[in-house]
C-alpha cells in the first residue's frame, strides 16, 4: 500500500477565482488525503468575492487563501498540475514528476449568465471535475 500523500497544483491566470476555488472544492472533499496547492501564472491582488461566496455556500473555504505564483519547486514535485481554462499556458519543468493536464471549463458569461448563477455553474463544474480527480488520486493510494 502506498502511504504517500499526493499532491495536485491548481494553476489559472490570477489564482483569484478558478484555480482557488478547485483547491478549496477539493480540500473539502479530500481532506488530508491529498496535499491542494493552488497559484496563478500572473497572479492578481486579491480573491474574487462571488467565488469565495460560492464555494462556501457548499461548505468549502478559501480562508486563508491569497493570489500567488506558480512555486517552481511545487510544479517539479506535484503529482497532477491542473490548469484550468484555455488561458493559462503552464509548460513542463525539467525532471517534473508529474503530469499537466487542462481543464476546458464552460463559460457561461459567453451565454450572457453573469453574477451569482455564473459562479454557481462554475463551481458545479468544477466540483464534478475535482470529485473525479479526487477519487482517481485516492483510488491510486489503495493500490
Amino acid at each position: 500500500m502506498n502511504n504517500r500523500t499526493p499532491s495536485v497544483l491548481f494553476i489559472c491566470v490570477k489564482n483569484g477565482g478558478k484555480s482557488q476555488m478547485a483547491a478549496a472544492l477539493m480540500r473539502y472533499a479530500a481532506g488530508d488525503s491529498i496535499q491542494v496547492h493552488s497559484a496563478g501564472t500572473s497572479p492578481g491582488t486579491t480573491l474574487n468575492a462571488l467565488s469565495v461566496a460560492t464555494v462556501a455556500e457548499v461548505g468549502a473555504s478559501m480562508d486563508g487563501e491569497y493570489p500567488k505564483p506558480i512555486d517552481p519547486e511545487l510544479l517539479r514535485t506535484a503529482d497532477r498540475v491542473v490548469v484550468i481554462g484555455d488561458e493559462a499556458v503552464v509548460e513542463p519543468v525539467p525532471e517534473m514528476t508529474g503530469s499537466i493536464e487542462t481543464w476546458t471549463i464552460d463559460e457561461p458569461s459567453a451565454r450572457g449568465i453573469d453574477g451569482e448563477v455564473r459562479m454557481r455553474l462554475i463551481r458545479d463544474e468544477l466540483n464534478e471535475k475535482v470529485g473525479r480527480l479526487t477519487s482517481e488520486l485516492v483510488g491510486e493510494l489503495r493500490v
